[in-house]
């Protein structure tokens, strides 16, 4: 069986990559691995756009769910540093989800879409046969923009500084202790602290914020795979090397006792919410200090070098392939399952 999660860069270049329909002049970015968006260009305008499932996760209750699953769809356009504006969703939801549960989903969603700008223009609503949460659908974002201001995750250059927000595993642990409180051996004010990670699983606002600062040539945000998987993708999408050191990154209360607790590494568990930026050290502090100002915990993690790869405190990392939490998750719940029995 072939493994959960994304397809891996064998496959896309073989297989993926050589067949991307038509080839028009309007496209100056397609499909490449570890870029997380495309680029048109409309009218001397840049349009960056990006397709994602629709994660909707019913134990965070639909207004949190909403929020977290529209935050995640947007992502991908944030960090080329234009601001998401449009939106396309297409739902397909399991046929017991209620009429209520549904409009409380969306309310939420529209809500945290007015207060970022986007517009919902198109879409799709139906209750299908064989569909489950959470994957209930597929969104498509759209940011608009000038193309000097577009930031592309393979841009970093040698000699930038590297930043990282937030610290590994915030995505992973706030979902999971929020999802599974009962199976996680955490005492009380550790549970709490961790659960609190979930409402920082979001990076479009910092996103945002440092594209403002300016200087920021390299932005990805760090999902499937964590922090390591991140630098990974960075280093090689320039033909770089990155030099970095945990300890000038942040760590977000409770994520080292929660991932100790299910036995996972939190640089290799997803962690959306976090970025990770590749900036010109002249400006480094103007960035640092607007992250700040916005609430934002962020680490000067090292340097890009001549080179390639990655190393973190001395030691050579590669890719982690498959992402630890997915495992865990699937533990949780079957350990729930049988509780419920």
């Amino acid at each position: 069986m072939p493994d959960l999660g994304k397809v891996d860069r064998a496959f896309f270049d073989e297989h993926v990559f050589p067949r991307l329909g038509a080839d028009r002049d309007d496209v100056t970015v397609g499909p490449t691995h570890g870029v997380d968006f495309g680029l048109l260009d409309v009218g001397g305008r840049a349009v960056a756009i990006a397709t994602d499932p629709v994660s909707v996760l019913p134990g965070l209750g639909f207004e949190r769910a909403g929020r977290f699953a529209l935050d995640f769809v947007l992502a991908d356009v944030a960090v080329s540093g234009l601001p998401p504006s449009h939106l396309a969703v297409s739902f397909t939801l399991p046929p017991d989800l209620d009429d209520e549960s549904f409009a409380t989903l969306w309310e939420s969603m529209h809500a945290e879409a007015e207060d970022l700008g986007v517009s919902i223009v198109t879409g799709h609503t139906a209750r299908y046969a064989g569909c489950s949460f959470p994957w209930v659908g597929g969104a498509t974002a759209l940011a608009v923009g000038d193309h000097d201001s577009v930031i592309r995750p393979d841009r970093a250059r040698v000699g930038d500084d590297v930043l990282v927000t937030k610290g590994p595993a915030v995505e992973a642990t706030g979902l999971l202790t929020t999802l599974f409180p009962d199976q996680i051996e955490l005492d009380e004010a550790t549970l709490s602290a961790a659960q609190a990670r979930l409402d920082e699983a979001s990076c479009v606002r910092d996103a945002m914020t440092a594209a403002a600062a300016g200087g920021v040539h390299a932005m990805h945000d760090a999902t499937e795979c964590g922090l390591y998987g991140a630098f990974v993708e960075m280093a090689s999408g320039a033909d770089v090397r990155l030099d970095l050191s945990t300890s000038e990154i942040p760590i977000r209360p409770g994520v080292r006792e929660t991932c100790d607790a299910l036995g996972i590494d939190p640089w290799a568990a997803t962690t959306g919410g976090t970025l990770v930026l590749a900036v010109d050290p002249d400006r480094t502090s103007d960035v640092v200090a607007a992250l700040e100002a916005e609430g934002t915990p962020v680490g000067v993690a090292g340097t890009v070098e001549s080179g390639s790869g990655v190393v973190v405190d001395g030691e050579t990392i590669e890719h982690p392939g498959i992402d630890p939490s997915w495992a865990a998750y699937d533990r949780l719940a079957a350990a729930a399952g049988g509780e419920d029995d």
